[in-house]
């Protein structure tokens, strides 16, 4: 049992990897590609910064950009283990008897410059305590109006690659994690929906563990299929002072949901993670009225 936990692990970390350098290659692709009448200057590229979460307790490489077209975009790359503390192991699944856990994904947000460009967030994840599961989606962000409902094109867009991944294993799954979606990234306080959705699931484990995490390969490539064809259809898009204004409000909700009820955030934080990547999730400007 040890062995073939330690042989998963490996082929989890192989995926994650791959799929970090996948993403970055295709956002560098975006920057080349945006006119430059809208976005001057010289194609953006990518800083990998290595960092380590403590003596043999794993780390990750972050992966940070500023360009001309993606104002912010961070696609990060992790493996840690170690303990939880007492308080946190008891809200984990299979952590309360033995604290002890291993954990490995890619976690990405995208803040673009031009505001018809919509944000987006991905993640995916491996965890291993006494159990196993995996977890993670992604989700659109528009930061205008008119795009702001899960009937718009662009939101039907982005959910058909999910949709297709998710059918392929089981035809309930995509309802299933499309309406977990939505619960999730919910603000309470504000009664409104973060963006208009895509897919989120969590504690994934069907008891085939070849099949779970082919399933998570298959969320990974669905982003990939999603959102780069939106970004092309918008970046030639002009804008105005109103809609940046607009986009500078709409990114304050991004806040404020990230740093009240994200729990990539808490897990990141509550298990000694790079404060840097954590944060990384936050717009590089946004604003409150």
């Amino acid at each position: 049992m040890i062995e073939q936990a330690f042989a998963c692990r490996a082929r989890a970390v192989a995926w994650f990897q791959e799929l970090q350098g996948l993403l970055i290659k295709a956002f560098e692709q975006l920057e080349d590609e945006a006119p430059a009448a809208l976005y001057p200057g010289a194609p953006g590229r990518f800083e990998r910064k290595p960092w380590s979460r403590g003596e043999d307790e794993g780390g990750g490489i972050g992966g940070f950009m500023k360009g001309r077209f993606f104002e912010k975009v961070g696609v990060h790359f992790s493996q840690v283990h170690g303990a939880f503390s007492p308080d946190y192991a008891k809200q984990i699944p299979g952590a309360a008897e033995d604290p002890r856990f291993w954990a490995c994904g890619v976690s990405l947000i995208a803040h673009m410059r031009n505001p018809h460009c919509p944000a987006a967030h991905m993640n995916t994840r491996h965890i291993q305590t006494t159990q196993w599961w995996f977890g993670g989606g992604g989700d659109l962000n528009p930061t205008q109006d008119y795009q702001r409902s899960q009937e718009f094109e662009d939101a039907q867009a982005f959910h058909a690659p999910y949709k297709a991944a998710c059918d392929r294993f089981d035809e309930g799954y995509f309802p299933k994690f499309k309406a977990w979606c939505d619960e999730y990234f919910w603000l309470p306080h504000r009664q409104e929906p973060r963006g208009v959705g895509g897919i989120f699931y969590d504690h994934h484990n069907s008891g085939d563990w070849e099949r779970d995490f082919t399933l998570t390969q298959e969320v990974g490539r669905a982003f990939l299929e999603a959102y780069p064809p939106l970004l092309r259809k918008r970046m030639s898009q002009p804008w105005t002072e109103a809609d940046r204004e607009e986009q500078l409000h709409r990114r304050g909700r991004y806040v404020e949901y990230n740093l009240l009820y994200d729990r990539g955030t808490t897990f990141g934080l509550k298990t000694g993670g790079n404060v840097e990547t954590i944060l990384s999730s936050m717009p590089p400007e946004a604003r409150w009225a």
